[in-house]
Order: structure tokens, then sequence, then C-alpha cells
């Protein structure tokens, strides 16, 4: 279930304007939103790898649990992708502009199964190619990552599939833009219009009141209110706290 975007836009109005700190126009609260969501977003895989590597207290293993919950709605399944002109080589970022990080890519030639591409990097790439017992083959293929072009991400899988083989990927996307629509009234208010077109926040719902806290110092800074900046950071340090104890 989404975070209402309304709610924390009330919610960051009612802080940001308590003891007259200044007003946050609605222009202003959707570029916050979007950089407040991606923040925690990103956020999630920072503190994921740092679980799996054993780095925090002992129910690691619980809070491993609720950031893979939460990443979860962004996984994607099965997207088929296609190749370009050049043999085995895919532009993943061309085809899905929503994509944050590749998971599963896999392979399926005439007459055979799918089969789970090994990712190596460029470094290890020519190990794989000039061993006799580890080269890639139909039934054990790898793929690189790469950009090139202005294209972020591209793979290339070994060997190169051909146009009647098909290939599919798991990743996992952006979340998408926040909007917070409205109309102006009469005495110049700026009012919640759901019927335009209105997008909560992806986060889950567990993420409110954090989404609140980083739009506050977002705004803190644009109105060079660093009491409120101050005032958010304290709040987000108090949740690091209860989140690690």
């Amino acid at each position: 279930m989404a975070v209402s975007i309304n709610k924390v836009y009330q919610k960051v109005l009612a802080l940001a304007n308590k003891e007259q700190r200044g007003y946050i126009t609605p222009q202003e609260f959707n570029l916050f939103a979007d950089h407040a969501q991606q923040d925690i977003f990103e956020q999630y895989f920072y503190d994921l790898e740092q679980r799996q590597r054993g780095v925090g207290s002992e129910n690691s293993y619980e809070i491993i649990s609720n950031i893979e919950e939460k990443i979860s709605s962004f996984e994607e399944h099965d997207d088929t992708i296609f190749g370009s002109s050049n043999p085995g080589v895919f532009n993943v970022s061309s085809q899905i502009p929503n994509i944050y990080r590749l998971g599963c890519v896999r392979i399926k030639r005439s007459g055979d199964l799918y089969r789970t591409a090994e990712k190596t990097n460029l470094k290890e790439l020519s190990k794989y190619l000039n061993s006799p017992l580890a080269a890639p083959t139909s039934a054990t293929p790898i793929y690189t990552e790469y950009s090139s072009n202005n294209v972020p991400l591209k793979i290339k899988i070994y060997p190169a599939p051909i146009s009647s083989d098909n290939v599919k990927v798991d990743y996992v996307r952006k979340p998408s833009t926040p909007n917070w629509t409205y109309i102006i009234s009469s005495t110049g208010n700026a009012l919640f219009n759901s019927n335009q077109y209105t997008r909560d926040f992806d986060l889950h719902t567990s993420e409110e009141s954090n989404l609140v806290i980083k739009i506050l110092q977002y705004a803190g800074i644009a109105i060079k209110d660093f009491t409120l900046v101050q005032a958010a950071a304290q709040n987000e340090i108090s949740g690091i706290q209860q989140e690690k104890s």
C-alpha cells in the first residue's frame, strides 16, 4: 500500500508553517518529495549490504527481511528484452527506462530450457573466454554489464543469442515520481485536487514519517531556516537509533 502524498503534504506544511517558519509552494514540495523518496529508496540497498555483511545489531536477520520486503514492491520479473545489431549486446536501459538494478538474466535457445546467465565483470571476462574448461556455452552462459554511447546500462551475453532466442530479465525498477496536484482557491491557497494527475509515493506505508522528515530537511535549506533542518535531522537520528536498537 502506497504512502498518501496528500497526507505527507499536509504534515509537512503544518510543521513548516509552525511559528511562521515559511511557506513551501506545491512546486517545491513535489521537487522535495521526489528527492526524499529517492534518498530513502537508495538507502535500502546500502543498509541491506551493511546488514548482509554482518554490520549492526544481533537482530540483523529481521531487519534484512524488513528491507527486502520494502524492496520487493519494486521488483519486476520476466521482462523480455531484444538484441541490437551488435551480436549478444542488449541495450537494457533503452528498453527499460525505469530500471534501477538488473537482477537475473535468462536465455532460452531453440529446443532448450531457460538458462540463467552468470554475471561476470570485464576484468574476469577474458579468463572465461580463454579457458577451455570455463568457457561459456549455451548451457552455461555468462554476461557482463557496461555503459556506452549514452546508454547507461548495456549487457553482452556469451555465447551470443540469435534472433530466435528469448532473453528475459528480472530487475528492480526506480520509484515513480510522486505528484501532489492542486487548484488555487479564491483566497489564493493551494488546495488538493485528486481529479488531476496525482501520484502517491511508491514507498512502504511505514516510510511516511521518514518522508516528512526528509522533505522538511530539503524545505529548511530552501527557505534558509536551519532550525527546521536541525529539527528534522534530530528526528531522523532518533528514528535511526530506534531501528538499530
